[in-house]
């Protein structure tokens, strides 16, 4: 059954041959190369978790009126790229099951159709997911270094035009990567677009923790002994580690995998390493799992209403 169709479509190069795998499978090690074997199961399940999350991240916004704000809508943006992933997953193979069991007749052309709609929703919710990622980085850096200023530069309609171009460009990028998702210059883009991600989260989230780190070491110099400094810079430590960290591990082999499709789509140790490409997959999803609990569920008054949701205390 195909799980992340547009996704698996990058499985490996487009000229990579049957007898390339197997003299990899011998040659590079045997066992290791075989890759893992996950059901499906496991795609469904973390697909279920995640919509469940992120469709009461969304609800909670909605509900309280004191998250009616840019930060908040971009982290309402981020819930829904996950949602749209897993709400795609599932209904691609829904649709897959029903067309193997004979509930579900349709004429080629149609099913055909389908697949390209279904693939581009995919796409599109996997690249805004990755893009608002950013976008919440940006707007954390504006909320800290320029503070005061923070409402003129982070208006409501700069972010919903950010919003906006997000969405636009997320969309026009999946219906060019399903076209030509067998050219170089397409993966490279992608691979480019992933590095320049990594590069801004990791420049912006380091200055933010040496902006806090000075700070509280401002403040704990005229205290003895300065606990609240070694607290606070440890804390920071633990937050930029799991936001980086978690980013990192979940985004980082399967465009490492890609990489390797542009770079050595022959060598028997890159055929290796493309035999784990569902491991690849399951990690995107997890992190549309672990997502709500970094960027949502850390927040008091989101917390609150999350509660209020749950137990229906509209």
């Amino acid at each position: 059954m195909s799980t992340l169709a547009p996704l698996r479509l990058l499985r490996e190069p487009s000229n990579a041959s049957e007898g390339n795998h197997s003299n990899a499978t011998v040659g590079a090690g045997g066992g290791w190369c075989q890759g893992l074997d996950i059901p499906n199961e496991l795609f469904l399940a973390l697909g279920l978790v995640s919509l469940v999350e992120n469709l009461l991240v969304v609800a909670a916004i909605l509900k309280n009126r004191n998250l009616h704000s840019p930060t908040y809508y971009f982290i309402c943006c981020l819930a829904v790229s996950d949602m749209l992933v897993s709400i795609s997953n599932l209904a691609e193979m829904l649709f897959m099951l029903l067309l193997e069991h004979g509930l579900l007749v349709m004429r080629p052309s149609i099913v055909r159709h389908m697949d390209s709609v279904i693939d581009t929703l995919i796409c599109s919710s996997v690249v805004s997911s990755l893009s608002f990622l950013g976008v919440i980085a940006v707007d954390r850096y504006i909320t800290i270094f320029y503070a005061l200023r923070y409402h003129s530069i982070m208006t409501l309609q700069r972010a919903v035009v950010t919003m906006a171009s997000v969405w636009l460009a997320s969309t026009v990028s999946s219906a060019v990567l399903i076209a030509y998702y067998r050219s170089n210059t397409v993966l490279l883009c992608l691979i480019g677009f992933f590095l320049f991600m990594l590069v801004l989260m990791l420049v912006l989230y380091i200055h933010m923790f040496a902006l806090a780190r000075h700070h509280l070491h401002s403040i704990s110099s005229q205290q003895k002994p300065p606990t609240a400094h070694r607290g606070g810079s440890l804390k920071g430590a633990v937050t930029l580690t799991i936001l980086l960290g978690v980013f990192f591990i979940c985004w980082g082999p399967f465009f490492f995998h890609l990489i390797l499709i542009v770079t050595c789509p022959t060598n028997p140790f890159c055929t290796c390493f493309f035999s784990y490409f569902n491991l690849f997959l399951i990690l995107i999803i997890c992190n549309s799992v672990i997502d709500p609990l970094i960027y949502a569920f850390r927040s008091q008054e989101l917390r609150r209403t999350l509660r209020e949701v749950v137990t229906c205390s509209w």
